[in-house]
């Protein structure tokens, strides 16, 4: 095992593709000088189709959590109420950034593995009229849980005139997203994901209805001030100082994007889900979400006390170098998480595969040797 080959299979940050690496090691340039402003400016608008969207797409040198805060504190005052979709820690995470500004935050609960549906947030919605903003996350990563972003959209709108934002930091890139089209308001994502970066930009737009909110909010940011964003966008700058190099970085990520095209891309990430699920069903591990929702670029799994989850981790760590994700919060030490998303494709979910089966046998866990690659083969051979 060479000790510099770390293999990531988690939900970020993920692997970073050689070109990538390339490109983000260019000779600095001004950030102010008309070369780096054509790049921004060319830069930002190759990230709409990703959006599904022809509004402008801000970039912001934070991480996705900073465009999670962007997207409340434009939007909404202290004393306004908002709802806010939780199933899972970051559906949680979005709750909590409203509450620090002062805003009553509704939590519309599910439980850990499961969607909100439309009915849920419908039935909520109708006895809380009053509500101006609803939260959710189109992939919850804590439970490998991707909600229907499209159909809570249209439950919205039927019935309510309240914005809708929605944290897509871990999917986004890797899944269709039609902001536009289904009347999601802000979308916001992280350049450490999907898109094959490090971490360290965020991303965000906004729609049409959303600037008409934000133009009449007074904002409580200064560095997260989105009018701020607008105006520097519209002179091809940044109102503080970007992350030169990983905008180099992203441009050439969207060559590579561009290259194998968005049905392409979504596809492979589809198929290297299914590869995944069929292997862990056919080790008899439990799927923490219902096929109808599982998420396209990561899947948790529930040993359900067989064996322990981080000793798999731990295992697998130290004989191949390969790092799967935990449990968070109450699931902590009880479920493992792999990643398949980004710079990633269907033989490097095989190797995770085998060395899992691998793992498995050195922790003394029941095991069959090779019936979770099988299983994964055969998706591939039916995908081929």
């Amino acid at each position: 095992m060479f000790a510099d080959k770390m293999i990531l299979r988690i939900p970020g940050p993920t692997p970073i593709p050689p070109r990538v690496q390339t490109a983000m090691n260019q000779p600095m340039i001004g950030h102010r000088s008309g070369k780096f402003s054509a790049l921004f400016a060319r830069t930002a608008e190759r990230l709409k189709p990703y959006f599904g969207t022809k509004q402008d797409v801000y970039i912001l040198a934070g991480s996705g959590t900073s465009a999670l805060e962007m997207g409340v504190v434009n939007t909404l005052q202290p004393g306004d109420e908002a709802a806010v979709l939780v199933s899972g820690a970051f559906g949680e995470r979005f709750a909590k950034i409203c509450e620090r500004y002062g805003i009553i935050a509704h939590r519309v609960e599910v439980p850990w593995g499961k969607a909100v549906t439309p009915e849920l947030i419908e039935t909520f919605l109708q006895k809380k009229p009053q509500i101006k903003a609803v939260f959710a996350t189109y992939c919850e990563t804590s439970t490998g849980v991707e909600n229907p972003i499209a159909d809570l959209a249209k439950a919205i709108r039927t019935h309510s005139d309240a914005l809708f934002i929605v944290d897509a930091v871990s999917n986004l890139g890797a899944v269709p997203c039609e902001m536009d089209a289904w009347g999601v308001d802000i979308v916001v994502t992280g350049s450490q994901k999907a898109f094959m970066l490090p971490t360290g930009l965020a991303f965000l737009a906004a729609s049409e209805r959303a600037w008409q909110v934000i133009e009449q909010n007074k904002s409580l940011a200064f560095y997260l001030d989105l009018k701020a964003y607008r105006k520097s966008l519209a002179e091809q700058t940044t109102p503080y100082t970007p992350a030169v190099s990983l905008i180099f970085g992203l441009a050439e990520v969207l060559d590579i994007m561009e290259e194998e095209g968005l049905p392409a891309i979504v596809k492979r990430h589809e198929l290297m889900r299914d590869m995944t699920r069929a292997a862990m069903r056919a080790l008899n591990i439990k799927l923490m979400a219902e096929d109808q929702y599982a998420s396209t670029t990561v899947t948790s799994c529930d040993p359900e006390g067989t064996f322990h989850a981080e000793a798999l981790r731990k295992m697998l760590t130290q004989q191949f170098n390969i790092t799967i994700a935990g449990g968070q919060q109450h699931l902590k030490g009880k479920i493992f998480r792999i990643g398949h998303m980004g710079y990633c494709e269907p033989l490097d979910v095989l190797q995770v595969i085998s060395a899992i089966e691998l793992s498995l046998h050195q922790i003394g866990a029941p095991v069959e040797l090779g019936a979770g690659v099988k299983a994964a083969q055969e998706v591939l051979i039916a995908h081929v």
